[in-house]
């Protein structure tokens, strides 16, 4: 009997059942979390630097178009929504971090020297997000 035991793969070496230690797993989970806290990390930079992206592209495009208007019109918009409904845009894109379209804040313009008109137009958009960005300034300052 002793020499079939002999010859399994998966035999006792000295004595002692083959298996992980209680040292040994607590090393490999360790080293599992501590991977695991680099991934979380990397992670969230991804997805903050993402958003960045995204507003920047939105308030070039929105700014673009608004100059697009004042060039066609020779007066600027009255609101985001003029720009929607005279297909100088598709739709108001959702500020990623404030998740709305009713949060841009619009920039007017100066009033004409010698108009009697109160509305002058929006100039300028800016994200309506108090958080402050990757670079250290704010999102409404973009």
């Amino acid at each position: 009997m002793k020499q079939m035991m002999a010859n399994r793969p998966w035999s006792t070496r000295g004595g002692r059942d083959a298996g992980w230690t209680l040292i040994e797993l607590l090393v490999v989970l360790t080293v599992l979390a501590i991977l695991a806290s680099v991934a979380m990390a990397q992670y969230r930079n991804s997805v903050t630097h993402a958003k960045e992206a995204a507003l920047k592209s939105d308030l070039f495009i929105m700014r673009d178009a608004i100059d697009q208007y004042y060039a066609d019109k020779g007066r600027y918009p009255e609101s985001l929504q003029t720009l929607v409904s005279e297909s100088y845009l598709r739709a108001v894109p959702q500020d990623p971090f404030t998740r709305s379209r009713d949060t841009w804040t619009v920039v007017p313009a100066d009033p004409e020297p010698g108009s009697t008109s109160a509305s002058t137009g929006i100039y300028d958009i800016k994200s309506g997000a108090l958080e402050t960005a990757t670079d250290g300034s704010r999102y409404a300052d973009w």
